[in-house]
């Protein structure tokens, strides 16, 4: 399977580093803003061809496109990909608007092609521990305490390096916990609250951000956000369940009692991003509907949408 990454930044390496471990995976293309910033990556990961223009790179033999873009370009190039026949995995969040999420559905209806979100939290080891414990009957959630925390006050990404966009805690960071708490709790979220923090005067944002779910089912979520936060960074989920209470941290798993969960058997590797991508390119070879499939996540940006509202009245 041959494909193109888009975006030569901290998450293009990452999806980068997880392809190197893919059999049968050849990352053909890079697509950068920068031509030299670009080639550089293109020169240690192997990657015969260089692009500044993915409508360039759409004309090549690529299979697939993998998006590692700024947030604001995901939706319109995940259409341009699919309507140029390729399969197109997108990285976290979809979009930042509910109409742009649309979009992007009814062209893969249309297509037919596989449209996938990297909604990284359903392929964590950890995350993925849980689910299987839960699918087993063994636990119900009860509540998720989850906390996104980092330091963010000026526009630099997760490298430390200047950004050309600005993030968003609602519509990319709170996408991450209420896509998870709706898929591991198995049922619908009917019920969402938020409050947010002063408007920052340069980003244009709120650095901090409250928000609260509930379930169909009555299973709880809060959720506290900031990129005001001095240390620990990243995001810390707490699940209190009807059979034990455990924390989640990325790849790794303790129990209440501090315990480490051995969660190494869970699959083929502990890298939520490699699992992704293997998911990914599994579907495609299958050709069936891939985990954090474009339709299975859309309702996690309508309640977004719907926070969205909440908050600018």
């Amino acid at each position: 399977m041959k494909v193109i990454v888009v975006g030569p930044g901290a998450f293009g390496i990452k999806h980068l580093n997880g392809i190197k471990n893919i059999d049968g995976v050849d990352v053909i293309g890079l697509v950068g803003r920068s031509l030299e910033k670009t080639q550089k990556v293109a020169n240690e990961y192997g990657i015969p061809q260089v692009f500044t223009d993915l409508e360039d790179a759409l004309k090549t033999e690529a299979d697939a496109v993998i998006l590692c873009t700024p947030t604001q370009q995901h939706a319109a190039q995940a259409i341009q990909c699919m309507q140029a026949g390729k399969h197109v995995q997108v990285e976290i969040p979809l979009a930042d608007s509910w109409e742009d999420s649309q979009e992007v559905v009814k062209t893969q209806q249309a297509t037919g092609l596989t449209c996938m979100v990297g909604h990284t939290r359903r392929f964590n080891p950890s995350h993925q521990w849980i689910n299987q414990q839960i699918s087993a009957g063994d636990l119900n959630i009860q509540q998720m305490d989850v906390q996104t925390y980092f330091f963010r006050r000026k526009n630099i990404n997760a490298k430390g390096e200047a950004r050309s966009w600005t993030d968003h805690l609602l519509w990319h960071h709170a996408a991450h916990t209420v896509d998870l708490f709706a898929y591991q709790a198995g049922s619908k979220i009917v019920k969402a609250n938020a409050v947010q923090g002063p408007i920052h005067p340069e980003l244009g944002i709120a650095l901090d951000m409250s928000i609260q779910l509930q379930a169909e089912n009555g299973a709880i979520c809060t959720l506290s956000l900031s990129f005001n936060n001095d240390g620990p960074l990243g995001t810390f989920f707490r699940y209190i369940c009807d059979n034990g209470t455990y924390i989640a941290r990325y790849d790794d798993l303790v129990d209440g009692k501090d315990n480490v969960i051995d969660v190494s058997n869970v699959a083929v590797c502990m890298d939520g991003i490699e699992l992704q991508d293997r998911e990914f390119f599994s579907a495609i070879e299958q050709g069936r509907e891939p985990n954090s499939s474009v339709g299975q996540v859309l309702a996690c940006y309508k309640v977004l949408h719907d926070l969205e509202q909440q908050l600018s009245q």
